[in-house]
């Protein structure tokens, strides 16, 4: 969809900010560029909405080259969020959303319609923030704003500029939930700025990892994982492809589990507690508590999840494995049983693991697992 072929932009002073850049968007991809401060990333992203315009090369979308699109036109069906939100503070939630619906001379009951719609997408009653003010919003809701002002024209393009990296750890990490389920919704082409490369594994379908205006590797999360193209990205990317304890979730969990079950199975005597249900399609229904009831089960994981974030996650639960959830489907189920099994088969010499910070933690996790193996 979004096309870059040799595209290079020299400032003024002769700082030339992009060399030479070549990728492709595919259509509903997750693209992130990533990279130290200084890269060229946040100038490779304004050229798709023509806010900086490239020295050289051609950028296109489907085909077009950007010089041949009416610029006010494009920018309309590209949604832009940016690090700093920029909602404005004497417009209400629903005037803020309203602004390019209105441009683009939408009716008042559609574009009403369409402010509800995405208010109650994110999770924001339109009830109760309809005709707040941005000041009486929490950061995270602010930046929530931020996005679906960003969609409400139903643009096919969104940009999205280091969106999160102002929040506190608990709203980034909640809104980074957020976004990787309004994409399975939604299926737009995103272009998302970030310095955080635990943020791109967990959110990119692709990364695009940048030096001194340079892409130095373009793949799936999984092959900055298991092959840097250079020392550079093994660095960057801090060693992931070697350490067992930033294995995602998806590698670990177990995907035939006698901790799933089916709807029409829930009381089926031969299977342990706890037990996570599922219905067609393996949409993820809650768990089966004593009583024999479904009830909502709130203690998900990803499967991007990296296996030391999800070690903590079991141990801090009251039960001794957890759902693994990828949109509404249930598709695997992580327990100390399959923990302790990946571990052992991928353990270094001498049965030793080390997690993100060095320390030795296989003999802990045996010890907690004594009573389950």
């Amino acid at each position: 969809m979004i096309t870059f072929q040799d595209v290079s932009k020299t400032f003024s002073g002769q700082i030339e900010a992009v060399k030479k850049l070549d990728f492709h968007v595919e259509k509903g991809e997750f693209f992130v560029l990533i990279g130290p401060s200084g890269c060229g990333k946040t100038t490779s992203l304004k050229m798709i909405n023509r806010l900086v315009e490239p020295t050289a090369g051609t950028i296109s979308i489907d085909g077009k080259d950007l010089r041949d699109f009416n610029r006010q036109e494009l920018r309309w069906n590209i949604g832009y969020v940016l690090q700093q939100i920029g909602l404005f503070p004497t417009m209400t939630v629903s005037e803020n959303i309203a602004v390019v619906p209105e441009m683009k001379k939408w009716g008042k009951n559609e574009t009403k319609k369409r402010i509800d719609e995405l208010l109650e997408m994110v999770d924001l009653d339109p009830g109760t923030y309809r005709n707040r003010l941005p000041d009486e919003l929490s950061g995270g809701e602010q930046q929530r704003v931020g996005v679906i002002r960003a969609l409400a024209g139903n643009p096919d393009i969104l940009l999205m500029d280091e969106p999160f990296s102002t929040l506190d750890p608990i709203s980034r990490e909640h809104l980074q939930k957020d976004i990787a389920k309004l994409q399975q919704k939604i299926k737009k082409t995103i272009v998302f700025v970030t310095h955080d490369i635990e943020e791109a594994m967990q959110l990119a379908d692709r990364i695009c990892l940048m030096r001194q205006g340079e892409a130095v590797q373009i793949g799936r999360p999984e092959e900055f994982r298991n092959s840097p193209a250079s020392g550079f990205v093994k660095k960057f990317v801090g060693g992931r492809g070697m350490d067992v304890w930033n294995a995602p979730a998806s590698e670990v969990m177990e995907t035939d589990s006698q901790h799933m079950v089916g709807e029409t199975m829930i009381h089926a005597p031969s299977f342990p507690a706890p037990l996570y249900v599922f219905g067609d399609q393996r949409r993820f229904l809650g768990r089966l508590d004593p009583t024999g009831t479904v009830t909502t089960h709130d203690l998900l994981v990803s499967p991007e999840r990296p296996l030391h974030e999800v070690v903590s996650a079991v141990e801090a639960s009251e039960f001794d494995a957890l759902p693994v959830v990828e949109g509404d489907k249930l598709v695997g189920v992580l327990s100390y049983r399959s923990i302790v099994a990946y571990i052992h088969a991928h353990r270094p010499e001498r049965g030793l693991c080390r997690d993100g910070s060095g320390r030795r933690v296989f003999g802990s996790l045996r010890q907690s697992t004594r009573n389950t193996v």
